[in-house]
């Protein structure tokens, strides 16, 4: 499978939300990444239901939503139904049930993810591993954009690979944080197959170009 780029719209221009919608519209960016921050589980807050209903009125590619919140099972269906997700991704360190968690997703025919923070081993999921269409490994600490890259996160990639092949499944691996022109190719190499980039795209002069060059 060619990998995928999945912008992340927290580092879009806010004021300018449905320009750069467009721009990601036309451009060979495969998904639109869509951080959830509830200022509990994570020390900040991003975008609510009608910011959330408003992209997925102009988005024209699949929305992959990263829910980084607490309780998340209250609004699965929301999220679901009213955003329009087509992966909804829950972190495993705010689910005390994250089997029913995922069930509940694929009962609403979407797509699961299962979301990982840079200190939890990727061991922790070797029995829910084949409940998940993709894992989101965190590469920065979670809640603020245009942090830098943990190395440690390679052999993260590298062993869950191992896991998933082990158990021969499909499932996708997600890299979020820190993600840009100079590490992409490693990143890749060890296993990845979406790239969220956020910094790189939209800091960049041509995100367009920058997206090419990430696809490549």
């Amino acid at each position: 499978m060619t990998h995928l780029i999945a912008p992340s719209l927290l580092s879009a221009d806010f004021a300018n939300l449905q320009r750069d919608i467009e721009m990601l519209n036309q451009s060979n960016a495969d998904w639109f990444h869509v951080d959830i921050m509830d200022g509990n589980f994570v020390p900040n807050l991003s975008i609510g239901f009608p910011v959330l209903k408003a992209i997925a009125t102009y988005a024209r590619k699949p929305l992959d939503i990263h829910l980084m919140i607490q309780n998340p099972d209250f609004y699965i269906e929301r999220f679901c139904v009213e955003a329009k997700a087509s992966i909804l991704t829950v972190h495993y360190e705010a689910c005390t049930h994250l089997h029913r968690t995922l069930r509940s997703i694929k009962k609403m025919n979407v797509k699961t993810g299962v979301s990982l923070n840079p200190h939890t081993p990727v061991d922790v999921l070797e029995d829910i591993i084949c409940e998940a269409d993709l894992i989101l490994l965190m590469s920065v600490n979670p809640g603020f954009g245009g942090q830098k890259f943990i190395q440690q996160t390679y052999h993260k990639i590298q062993k869950l690979k191992a896991m998933i092949q082990a158990q021969n499944l499909n499932t996708l691996i997600e890299v979020d944080g820190g993600v840009d022109v100079i590490n992409y190719k490693q990143l890749l190499e060890s296993g990845v197959d979406v790239l969220v980039c956020g910094n790189a795209v939209f800091s960049s002069e041509n995100p367009r170009e920058t997206i090419n060059l990430l696809k490549q």
